[in-house]
């Protein structure tokens, strides 16, 4: 698969962004908090449906100052936020019994979301932001390997596995270890467990007549003719 151009760069930027807001918000609202806990050095995969998509995503933890509601927390974060021109959602509340949260989240026009999220009950002030997911690499349709072992290639005594049909690589994933599936995008091959190779082969694509079972011989009708 070949690189977008300047997909990689522009996600970089994001990610930049992302983090100098970030801090900004953070020493106005939670001051003194460890900015070094702020990691935001790798994008991760957002989206598994082909081709993978990217993004910058972090969660950080401040502490709420002495004398400041968490309603004056979420306020001051629109303020900050608002002017720099993002798009504010909230504060709303979130009540459960006696509990109350204030969530406050807000967007960016290049897609950047950013939320602040704090209630009354403690003094915690938890930031989350993330980047719009983006992939960086064309899509290319999947091409199954070439077989490990053909009918002219076997070695003497042994016979075209048949799971895999000489195949080697898992025949229900190619040897990619998933399969495409809604709603993620993929998940693991339940053949053979993200091992990649034939679960009965073990990826050599044939079988050894003396070692076959009864029930594998079932398989191979002409071995008993």
């Amino acid at each position: 698969m070949g690189e977008i151009p300047g997909a990689c760069e522009e996600l970089e930027r994001l990610g930049r962004a992302l983090r100098a807001q970030l801090v900004e918000l953070i020493d106005d609202l939670t001051p003194g908090a460890d900015l070094g806990l702020l990691f935001l050095d790798e994008p991760n995969v957002a989206d598994w449906h082909e081709p993978l998509r990217y993004s910058y995503s972090t969660l950080f933890r401040g502490e709420r100052p002495e004398g400041l509601g968490a309603a004056d927390i979420a306020l001051r974060a629109a303020g900050v936020l608002g002017p720099a021109g993002w798009e504010i959602a909230g504060p709303q509340e979130e009540i459960d019994g006696a509990r109350r949260t204030y969530v406050l989240t807000a967007c960016h026009p290049d897609g950047i979301r950013i939320e602040v999220r704090t209630g009354d009950h403690n003094s915690v002030v938890f930031y989350s932001g993330q980047t719009p997911a983006q992939a960086l690499r064309e899509p290319e349709e999947f091409q199954w390997p070439e077989p490990v072992r053909k009918p002219e290639t076997l070695t003497p005594g042994y016979v075209l596995c048949y799971e895999c049909d000489g195949l080697g690589a898992c025949d229900c994933c190619g040897g990619r270890g998933w399969v495409p599936s809604e709603p993620h995008g993929r998940s693991n091959c339940r053949q053979c467990s993200r091992k990649r190779v034939c679960p009965i082969c073990r990826g050599g694509g044939e079988l050894a007549v003396a070692q076959l079972s009864s029930y594998q011989l079932g398989y191979y009708p002409e071995l008993s003719q």
